[in-house]
């Protein structure tokens, strides 16, 4: 059985939000954070939202890779 497979677009979709590349790219050029705020912690996120990032980041693998990928994407504002 083949494994699913994590992208952004994946972590878009759980998350309840467009997942297509530029609304991915809106959203992250959006929602800029600053280097003290934690991911999880953004004011942006409804709770279901921050829950499901928790547990990704948790999952310890393609998962959490792909949480990361977004987090560094919001801090860096691209």
């Amino acid at each position: 059985m083949e494994q699913p497979s994590y992208e952004l677009t994946t972590l878009f979709d759980q998350l309840g939000l467009p997942s297509d590349d530029k609304a991915i790219d809106d959203f992250i050029m959006a929602h800029p954070l600053a280097p003290e705020i934690k991911l999880v912690d953004a004011d942006f996120w409804e709770e279901h939202q921050r829950v499901l990032l928790k547990e990704w980041m948790r999952a310890d693998g393609e998962e959490a890779v792909v949480v990361d990928q977004l987090n560094v994407r919001l801090h860096d504002g691209k």
